[in-house]
């Protein structure tokens, strides 16, 4: 039985797509406006580092977006020339062009009824865009998070564009684990969808698991500023190893894999990020705890170091808050996982099915979810005519997501090898 392509690019995709390339451009105004404020506000340092850290975001994000166009399959390479392309990036203009891309595609699909191959094509551009605005989040706007709020700590007083700068970076973290969740959701069947009651939960649990972290960094930094720089090398460089560990191929090289797995150790510096196929409970247990630990051990280091005649009337009542908050997170993660993730489904659904001896009656793993095709019938397409997918978000979604080897074609660099 033949299942459906992508799923069908609307008016309100369309307004999504806007606002995140709009909030791409409100969220480097919103840098410069913060540097400015501490500029003013004689801290140059503080300036510098907000601005470093812009930097090290955006030049992230355009190289994976310049080596993935350089990997992708010929249809789906842009029309300018090489060199103009490569002139975009190195002006950090790479992720906007892909984003006025997918845009105009995505007007065209609004007005005209899409064929399935433009179907492929929108769902791969989105993919991409999804994934490189995941790492410029947390390459740039978690650590600008923890600067703003120790500034706000030191100061005991928060200007408009700090106050700003915060609401945004928490708005912008949270919003961008939403969405790569929801690009990988995609990837299945329209029964998987992500409803806006699944939708609230993920958001909120990944933002009550991100403040106390946030938090304890910030207090850390107010007793020992330059004791971040001891402690972000040495818990980013465990967590390279554990992502190393895990095998990860997500890369079409070797080099480029290894500053994959150096942004993803980022990610883990702040939050949980699988990247790895296989039941993820261990792994999350451990890396849950370790993060508890830590953040636990900078907190307690505040509360022995910090010199009894500074005053922080809000700052108490916060700590108070900060454990309470990150059991929360925990309590809703485990009610999405254990009833609204897409694996519970399947399993629900496979209870009610009839099996043979030997499994399931349509020769799927019992209780795996169902991907949607990525190919036609071959009588309905020549051989020489590949259907596009995006071959580096499928991998991560195998790794979220149970997948029989038979429901799994063999991918070749964005298309489905045939």
């Amino acid at each position: 039985m033949a299942v459906r392509g992508p799923a069908r690019f609307g008016p309100w995709q369309w307004l999504l797509a806007a606002g995140g390339a709009a909030a791409a451009v409100w969220d480097a105004g919103a840098d410069v406006w913060v540097a400015v404020g501490y500029a003013r506000a004689g801290r140059p340092g503080c300036a510098a580092l907000g601005l470093g850290l812009w930097a090290a975001g955006c030049a992230a994000r355009q190289a994976c977006s310049w080596l993935w166009f350089r990997s992708d399959p010929p249809a789906l390479r842009p029309e300018p020339s090489r060199r103009l392309l490569a002139a975009l990036h190195l002006l950090q203009l790479g992720f906007l062009y892909r984003c006025v891309r997918a845009l105009r595609l995505g007007w065209r699909l609004c007005r005209t009824e899409a064929t399935e191959e433009e179907r492929n094509h929108m769902a791969f551009l989105t993919h991409d865009i999804s994934m490189l605005r995941l790492f410029e989040t947390f390459l740039e706007n978690a650590p600008q998070l923890a600067l703003l709020l120790y500034s706000v700590l030191r100061s005991n007083k928060a200007e408009p564009s700090q106050g700003m700068g915060i609401c945004t970076a928490f708005l912008c973290v949270t919003w961008s684990l939403l969405d790569y969740h929801q690009s990988l959701r995609s990837f299945l069947q329209d029964k998987y969808e992500m409803g806006w009651g699944s939708s609230v939960i993920y958001f909120l649990w990944n933002l009550f698991l991100l403040c106390p972290r946030i938090l304890a960094l910030a207090l850390f930094a107010l007793l020992w500023p330059y004791g971040v720089a001891v402690h972000f090398p040495l818990v980013w460089l465990a967590m390279f190893l554990w992502v190393s560990l895990q095998g990860t191929d997500f890369m079409e090289s070797p080099g480029p894999e290894q500053l994959y797995r150096a942004m993803v150790a980022v990610i883990l510096y702040f939050s949980w990020f699988n990247v790895a196929p296989g039941r993820t409970l261990h792994r999350s247990v451990i890396y849950h705890s370790f993060i508890l630990v830590d953040s636990t051990l900078l907190t307690l280091a505040w509360l022995w170091g910090h010199p009894p005649e500074e005053q922080h009337p809000l700052l108490i009542p916060a700590l108070w808050a900060a454990l309470p908050c990150y059991l929360l997170g925990l309590l809703l993660r485990v009610t999405y996982y254990g009833w609204l993730h897409p694996n519970v489904q399947a399993q629900l659904r496979s209870r009610g099915d009839e099996v043979d001896a030997n499994g399931r009656a349509d020769g799927r793993a019992d209780g795996a979810v169902e991907f949607r095709s990525i190919s036609e019938p071959c009588e309905l397409r020549s051989v020489s005519e590949p259907v596009l997918v995006n071959s580096r978000l499928r991998c991560l979604a195998r790794s979220h997501f149970p997948l029989s080897v038979l429901a799994e074609p063999h991918l070749l660099n964005g298309t489905a090898a045939v």
